[in-house]
């Protein structure tokens, strides 16, 4: 992030903490005029540095009380079958997200569900008609930390 000055590092970092400040509170907080922050802004987002804004729900006041990372292991590793399989997961909206990993595992996944028997059906979606070698569930009891914003200052 080398091309990035202090104001667009206070600039990220304020929207990363709350996306809801007006255009007018945030040049005030950063000490720029309401054009010179849009100018700043627009940059941002062309560069891609910005990925839009979304508000956050409360999974839990929706009745989403179950998280679960789902570790998966293949046995095929082609480019092809990988891309299946993000296609077949991303049709489960209960994943919230999925990454490749290195190490003893090649995927994992976060689900978001209600309870047990909602994991129970995610599951069910995620295994048919996919061949994977091994597939468990990691259930989390607490979260501890969350949506941390990234350290544009480093």
């Amino acid at each position: 992030m080398t091309k990035y000055d202090n104001i667009d590092r206070r600039i990220l970092d304020l929207m990363q903490r709350d996306a809801s400040l007006s255009q007018r509170e945030m040049a005030e907080r950063v000490g720029l005029s309401q054009n010179a922050l849009w100018r700043r802004l627009k940059r941002l987002d062309c560069d891609g540095v910005v990925k839009g804004a979304r508000m956050r729900l409360d999974a839990e006041a929706l009745g989403l009380d179950l998280t679960v990372f789902v570790m998966v292991r293949t046995r095929n590793h082609s480019a092809e079958w990988a891309e299946a399989f993000r296609k077949h997961v991303a049709r489960i909206p209960q994943v919230a997200e999925m990454h490749r990993i290195g190490g003893d595992w090649d995927y994992m996944l976060k689900v978001m569900t209600t309870g047990m028997s909602g994991y129970d059906a995610v599951y069910r979606k995620l295994t048919t008609g996919f061949e994977m070698d091994t597939v468990t569930g990691l259930f989390s009891m607490e979260t501890m930390l969350e949506d941390r914003p990234l350290d544009v200052f480093s």
